[in-house]
C-alpha cells in the first residue's frame, strides 16, 4: 500500500498524539505498508507496538497479533481503543459468548487489531477461518520464544512457521527485545520470512541506571532501597516463592504498599495482585521470574533484583520493566558471590547435560556482570553484540560512583590462616566469626576462640570480612567446595598471599558516595501539586472505565500538562500522546482541572477533579 510521509505523520498525530517517530518505527512501517516482511530487534521501551498499531489503522482489514502475554492483551487493547482503533483479543479468558463476538467482528471486517494466542493460531479450524478473512499484516510479538536457543523458548510458537504459506499474500512482521546473533538467525529461519526489512536497534536504554551493591542484609536494603523511592511504582525479584512471601510480608509490615506475585498463588491472586499493581493501587510488586512479561506498565521506576538473576538474557529483559516511558529509573542488583552457590544446586538438578552446560555458562556470565570492575553498560552491550563507543556510559555504579582501592593485603592473609587453622572444613559465615572474635556457641564448642586468628579483624565489620571473601573468591585465590554446605578451600594463589610474595587490592565505594538517586516523574521537574491532581485525575477516570491509569495518559503526557498547563484543545493537543480521541473523551475535564489550578489561591491548592484530593501515589 503507498503511502506517503505526510498522511503517515498525520496519522501519527490524529490516532497517537506524537508529533515525530522514534529510531526506526517509520522506516519499519514503510517496509510493511509495502508488503515486505519485517524482522526487528528493539529494545523494551523502543515502540515495537507502534510499528504494526499504525499500520493497522491504514491498511485494510485486521492486523493479526500472535502474542505469548495472555495477561497483557487486555491492557494492549485498552490501550488500542483509547485511541480509537478498533481492537480485541482471542484467548483463553473468554467465555464463550465472548469469543462468539470476537469471531463475528472478525469475519465481517469490523476490526483493526485481533490479539491471539499462539496455541489459538494453533488450531486447525482458526487457521481455516483466517483463509476466509481479510488479513493485512501478520505480527509475531515475543518471537524469540519460537527459538530454542532463547531464554524463554515456548513450543506452541512453533506453529507460527506456517504463517507465511497460510497467508502467502500477507506481510509478515517478527519483534523481540532480547535475542543474540544466533538466536536471531534461528527466529528467521524458523518463520521463514522473506528477504526480511530487518533492523537490529542498540539494546542501550540511556535512561536506565544500573548498579551491583554488595549483598550484605536484603531485607535491610531493600526497606532502605524503598524509602528513596516513595510512592514510586517498583519491581521486586526474587528467586523462590518463600522468599517472595517472606520479602512482601516483612515490608508489609514496615508500612509499604506490596503483594506478592507467583506461580503458587491462585489464578485469582495472582490476577488481583497484578491488576493492584497496574492500576496503582499499590506501588510495588514482589515476584518471580513468573511476573513480567504481562507487565505493559510504562511508569515503573525501579526495580530490584534481590537475588542472581539467571542469565544476561533474563536480567536485561526483568530491568527492561522499568523506564518504558522513556523517563530515568534505577535497576539495582543485590549481589553475593554466596548466591552463585545458591544457583548452582538448581543447575546441577537439572538431567540434561546440554542444558545444563547451557546454564552453567549463563551463570558464568551473569557471576562475572556482577563481579567484575567494568561498565554495566558495555558488558550487557557486549553480550548482544554490540560495542558501547564511549569509555563513560554515565549511568551505572562503575562509571558514577567513586571509588577507592585499598591494600587489604594484611586481613587476605588473617582469612587465608583462618581457613587452614580450621583445616578448610568451614564456610564463609564461621570464618568471619573467627577473625571477628565471635562467641557463638559454635565458635565455643569447636574450640576456635582459642585459634590464634581469633578476633584478629574484629576492628573491621563482618560486611567488610563478607566483601573480602567475596573478592578472593572472584579472583580464584579460594574457591567454595561443591555440596549443599559448601566450605572454602584455598587455591594455588592463596601460598603467595600467606608468604608476602602477592599483595590483594579491594576496589570500596568512597564513604562520601551516594548511589544516582532515581529521578522519577516529570513532577521532579515542574508543578508537582498540579502534576499530582492530574494523576488523581487519571485514576478516577481510570476506575471509571476499568482500565489501567496509563491507558489514560502515561506520567510523561502528564508532566507536559503541569508544565505547559494548555488552556485550549489545540494547546493540549500538542502535548505527547494525546491524540484527537483521547481530547475528545478526557480532554475537557482534565483542561478544567488545569484550570480551576490557575485560578486557585497562589495556583496550588490541593482540589481534586470533583473536589478536594489527594496524589494517587
Amino acid at each position: 500500500m503507498p503511502v506517503n510521509d505526510s498522511t503517515l505523520e498525520g496519522t501519527l498525530r490524529r490516532v497517537f498524539g506524537f508529533s515525530g517517530f522514534r529510531a526506526n518505527q517509520k522506516e519499519i512501517i514503510l517496509a510493511l505498508m509495502s508488503g515486505q516482511d519485517a524482522f526487528a530487534v528493539m529494545p523494551t521501551g523502543g515502540g515495537k507496538s507502534l510499528c504494526y498499531q499504525l499500520p493497522s489503522v491504514m491498511m485494510p482489514g485486521t492486523c493479526l497479533v500472535v502474542s505469548p502475554l495472555i495477561a497483557l492483551m487486555k491492557d494492549q487493547v485498552d490501550g488500542a481503543r483509547s485511541n480509537g482503533i478498533r481492537a480485541a483479543y482471542l484467548n483463553s479468558s473468554l467465555d464463550e459468548a465472548e469469543r462468539r463476538n470476537v469471531m463475528q467482528q472478525l469475519l465481517s471486517n469490523s476490526l483493526d487489531l485481533l490479539y491471539i494466542a499462539p496455541e489459538r493460531f494453533a488450531l486447525d479450524h482458526f487457521q481455516e477461518m483466517l483463509r476466509r478473512v481479510q488479513i493485512s499484516l501478520a505480527v509475531v510479538d515475543e518471537a524469540h520464544c519460537i527459538s530454542e536457543w532463547g531464554h524463554d523458548f515456548r513450543p506452541d510458537y512453533l506453529s507460527l512457521s506456517a504463517l507465511v504459506t497460510l497467508l502467502p499474500e500477507v506481510p509478515v512482521a517478527a519483534f523481540t527485545a532480547t535475542a543474540t546473533h544466533r538466536v536471531v538467525q534461528d527466529i528467521r529461519n524458523r518463520l521463514r520470512l522473506r528477504t526480511p526489512y530487518t533492523v537490529r536497534a542498540s539494546f542501550d536504554r540511556p535512561n536506565l541506571y544500573y548498579e551491583v551493591v554488595f549483598k550484605d542484609n536484603a531485607d535491610a536494603q531493600l526497606v532502605s532501597l524503598l524509602r528513596q523511592n516513595p510512592g514510586r511504582s517498583g519491581i521486586i525479584y526474587r528467586t523462590s516463592r518463600k522468599s517472595v512471601n517472606d520479602t512482601a510480608a516483612m515490608l508489609q509490615s514496615k508500612g509499604f504498599r506490596v503483594l506478592p506475585y507467583h506461580a503458587g498463588l491462585s489464578d485469582e491472586d495472582r490476577r488481583k495482585n497484578q491488576d493492584a499493581f497496574i492500576r496503582d493501587e499499590i506501588d510495588v510488586i514482589v515476584a518471580t521470574i513468573a511476573f513480567g512479561m504481562g507487565i505493559d506498565k510504562p511508569d515503573i521506576r525501579f526495580v530490584i533484583h534481590a537475588d542472581l538473576p539467571k542469565s544476561i538474557e533474563n536480567y536485561y529483559q526483568e530491568t527492561g520493566r522499568a523506564g518504558r516511558d522513556g523517563e530515568k529509573a534505577h535497576c539495582t542488583l543485590l549481589f553475593s558471590q554466596a548466591d552463585i552457590h545458591g544457583v548452582r544446586f538448581y543447575i546441577d538438578a537439572i538431567a540434561g547435560e546440554q542444558e545444563r552446560a547451557r546454564a552453567l555458562a549463563s551463570l558464568s556470565e551473569i557471576s562475572a556482570f556482577a563481579s567484575s570492575p567494568v561498565c554495566r553498560r558495555k558488558t550487557l552491550l557486549g553480550h548482544f553484540g554490540e560495542t558501547f563507543p564511549h569509555e563513560n556510559c554515565g549511568s551505572c555504579d562503575i562509571c558514577c560512583q567513586p571509588r577507592d582501592t585499598v591494600d587489604c593485603s594484611r586481613e587476605a592473609q588473617m582469612l587465608l590462616s583462618a581457613i587452614v587453622r580450621t583445616e578448610e572444613r568451614f564456610g564463609a559465615s564461621h570464618i568471619v566469626d573467627i577473625v571477628t572474635g565471635s562467641r557463638n556457641r559454635k565458635i565455643l564448642e569447636l574450640g576456635h576462640d582459642r585459634l590464634k586468628t581469633w578476633g584478629v579483624g574484629k576492628e573491621r565489620s563482618k560486611k567488610f570480612w563478607r566483601q573480602l571473601i567475596d573478592e578472593l573468591l572472584v579472583r580464584r585465590i579460594v574457591a567454595r567446595s561443591e555440596g549443599l554446605y559448601p566450605v572454602l578451600v584455598l587455591l594455588p594463589k592463596a601460598v603467595a598471599i600467606l608468604r608476602k610474595e602477592e599483595t590483594v587490592h579491594m576496589s570500596t565505594l568512597r564513604e562520601s558516595s551516594v548511589a544516582a538517586k532515581t529521578k522519577g516523574s516529570p513532577a521532579d521537574i515542574a508543578r508537582p501539586e498540579l502534576f499530582g491532581l492530574l494523576r488523581a485525575l487519571r485514576r478516577e477516570i481510570a476506575e471509571e472505565m476499568n482500565i489501567p491509569p496509563y491507558v489514560v495518559f502515561s506520567d510523561r503526557s502528564l508532566g507536559e500538562m503541569a508544565q505547559g498547563m494548555p488552556q485550549s484543545d489545540e494547546e493540549l493537543l500538542a502535548v505527547s500522546g494525546v491524540g484527537e480521541v483521547k481530547l475528545r473523551r478526557y480532554g475537557r475535564r482534565f483542561l478544567d482541572l488545569i484550570e480551576r489550578y490557575r485560578n486557585s489561591s497562589g495556583g496550588g491548592e490541593a482540589f481534586g477533579a470533583s473536589g478536594p484530593a489527594a496524589d494517587e501515589g
